[in-house]
C-alpha cells in the first residue's frame, strides 16, 4: 500500500497544498492507513534529523553571502562589467543579462536570487532600450538557471548530502555545463536578433566612473595576485625546491603579471579600465571559494562561511556601500530563504524514509531495466522523466526524492555517480524555468509585471538551447567530468 505515496503526494500538490506539507502528509496518511502509527513518529522526527547536518550549513551561509553582495551594490558592478564586455554586440543588453547571470552565479548559486536581483535592474533597462517586456523577462528567467549550475550551487550541496558524493567534485563538474548554457543562450540571442528586431549594436562603457582609494588599491593588488599565481603555477619547480626558490619564483611571476597589465593599459581606455577594476573585488568571491576548496584550505561549508566574511569585509570596509542599519533586513531575507530550503530538505528526507519502507526503488528499477538494457536509451528516458518532474516540483525536493531511487540504477549501468549528479541537477534546474510551474517564471513575472503565460511563450527558444545542452552533457561525459578528473577529485 505504501507504494501509493507518490500519487497521493501529486494529488495533494494539485489541490494546492504547499510542497512542504504535501511531503509530510502523503506518507503520514498512508502509514496511518497501513497501521504503522509507530513509523509516523519516525517520519516527523526525520524532519529535524534531515536538517541537522554540517554540510547543509553551507546553504544559509551562501544565501547570506548572496544577500550581502546584492545589497552592497555588487550586482550593479557586475552589470557594468558585462556591459563593457558585451554591450557592443547586437542585442547587447540581452547578452549583458546572460553574462551577468553567469558572473552572479559565482556569488549566490540561486536561480531565484539571480532573477530577482538582475531582473529588477535589467528588465526596465531593456524595456527602455526597445526590448519587449516579455522578451526581457524571458531572457532573465532563462539565464537565471545558470545560477545553480556554476558553483557554488545549493542544489549540488543537497545532492552531495543525500547521495554521499563530494561537494567539491560536483562544483567542479558544473563549471563547463554552466558556461555551455550561457554561451548557448548568447548564440540564440544573436540568431533571433532579426526576428525580435533587437536593438542595433553600440559600445556601452559607463563614462566618469570612479572608486575609492581603498577599493582601487585592493583591485590593483588582486588582479596582479590572481594572474601572478596562474603564471607561477606553470613555473617548473621540483618538489625538492627550497623555500627561497619558491618565493623568488613567486616574486618573478608577480612582476611578470604587473608588466603584462602595464602593456594592456595602453590598449584600452580609462573608463573601460575603471569598470573592470570595480568588478575585480566582487569577482574574487568564486575564486576564493573554489580556490580554497581545491587547495584543501577549507571544506565547502567553511568556504561558505569565508564567503560571508569576505562579503561583509567588502561591503563595510572596501566598497563602503553597507551600513549597520541594512543588516536586519539582510539577515531576515537570508534567514527566510534558508528556512524555506531547509524545511523542504527536512521534509524530503522524511519522505525518503517512506520511499525506503515501500521498496519503491527496487520496483522502479525493475520497471526501468525492463524497458531496455541499453544505457543510452535509458538515459534518454530518464531525461524526459526529470524534465517533466522539473515542470512541477522544485529541484531540491526532486533531488532528495528521486536521487536515491534513480542514482543507484544508473551507477550499476556504468554511469559515473558525479556524471549522473550533473545530469540530474542541470535537468531539474532547467525545470525551474519551464512552464507551467517553473518557480523563476513566477519570480520574473513579479519583477517585470508581465503575465506568466506571455513569458512562457517567449522563453521557448531559450529552453530548446538548454535542453540541447542537457543532451550534450548526458552523452558526452567529458564535458562535466574533465575538470574533476584533472584536479584529482574524481578517479
Amino acid at each position: 500500500m505504501l507504494i501509493w505515496f507518490l500519487p497521493v503526494f501529486l494529488v495533494l500538490l494539485m489541490v494546492g497544498l504547499p510542497v512542504f506539507f504535501g511531503l509530510l502528509a502523503a506518507p503520514g496518511i498512508l502509514l496511518y492507513l497501513n497501521g504503522q502509527e509507530r513509523d509516523i513518529a519516525l517520519l516527523y522526527r526525520n524532519v529535524y534529523n534531515g536538517i541537522d547536518s554540517f554540510p547543509l550549513m553551507a546553504i544559509p551561509f551562501f544565501m547570506l553571502a548572496g544577500e550581502l553582495m546584492n545589497r552592497g551594490g555588487i550586482t550593479e558592478r557586475l552589470v557594468e562589467f558585462s556591459q563593457a564586455l558585451m554591450g557592443h554586440l547586437r542585442g547587447g543588453l540581452a547578452q549583458v543579462n546572460i553574462l551577468s547571470s553567469m558572473l552572479f552565479a559565482g556569488l549566490s548559486g540561486s536561480a531565484v536570487a539571480d532573477t530577482s536581483a538582475l531582473g529588477s535592474m535589467l528588465v526596465p533597462a531593456m524595456e527602455k532600450e526597445g526590448y519587449t517586456r516579455k522578451y526581457a523577462a524571458a531572457i532573465t528567467a532563462a539565464s537565471s538557471v545558470i545560477g545553480p549550475i556554476i558553483p557554488p550551487s545549493g542544489i549540488m550541496i543537497i545532492y552531495a548530502y543525500v547521495m554521499g558524493e563530494s561537494v567539491a567534485a560536483l562544483f567542479l563538474a558544473g563549471i563547463v555545463p554552466g558556461i555551455l548554457v550561457g554561451v548557448g543562450l548568447m548564440v540564440m540571442v544573436r540568431l533571433t536578433a532579426d526576428k525580435y528586431d533587437l536593438p542595433a549594436a553600440k559600445r556601452v562603457v559607463l563614462q566618469g566612473t570612479s572608486m575609492g582609494a581603498v577599493e582601487w588599491w585592493v583591485s590593483f593588488a588582486l588582479v596582479r595576485l590572481n594572474i601572478g599565481l596562474v603564471i607561477w603555477s606553470f613555473v617548473p619547480l621540483g618538489e625538492d625546491a627550497s623555500a627561497t626558490a619558491n618565493w623568488l619564483s613567486l616574486g618573478g611571476a608577480l612582476l611578470a603579471a604587473h608588466g603584462l597589465f602595464l602593456g594592456i593599459r595602453q590598449l584600452v581606455g580609462h573608463d573601460f579600465r575603471m569598470v573592470c577594476k570595480r568588478a575585480m573585488v566582487p569577482l574574487q568571491t568564486p575564486i576564493l571559494i573554489l580556490g580554497g576548496i581545491l587547495v584543501g584550505i577549507f571544506t565547502p561549508t567553511e568556504a561558505a562561511a569565508i564567503a560571508v566574511f569576505y562579503a561583509t569585509l567588502v561591503g563595510f570596509f572596501i566598497l563602503r556601500t553597507l551600513k549597520m542599519k541594512d543588516m536586519p533586513l539582510i539577515l531576515m531575507k537570508a534567514a527566510s530563504t534558508s528556512a524555506v530550503v531547509l524545511l523542504l530538505v527536512g521534509a524530503a528526507m522524511a519522505f525518503k524514509t517512506v520511499v525506503s519502507l515501500s521498496h519503491a526503488p527496487e520496483q522502479l528499477a525493475a520497471i526501468i531495466l525492463g524497458l531496455s538494457d541499453n544505457p543510452l536509451i535509458l538515459l534518454l528516458l530518464i531525461n524526459l522523466l526529470l524534465f517533466i518532474v522539473g515542470m512541477f516540483l522544485d529541484a531540491g525536493p526532486a533531488i532528495i526524492i528521486l536521487g536515491p531511487i534513480l542514482g543507484p540504477i544508473f551507477v550499476d549501468l556504468g554511469v559515473h555517480p558525479v556524471h549522473f549528479a550533473i545530469i540530474m541537477s542541470v535537468n531539474l534546474t532547467v525545470g525551474l524555468a519551464t512552464p507551467p510551474m517553473g518557480l523563476v517564471l513566477f519570480v520574473a513575472s513579479s519583477v517585470s509585471g508581465e503575465r506568466v503565460e506571455a513569458i512562457a511563450r517567449a522563453i521557448l527558444p531559450f529552453l530548446l538551447v538548454e535542453v540541447f545542452v542537457i543532451f550534450l552533457i548526458t552523452y558526452i561525459p567529458a564535458i562535466s567530468m574533465t575538470i574533476p578528473r584533472l584536479t584529482g577529485f574524481v578517479n
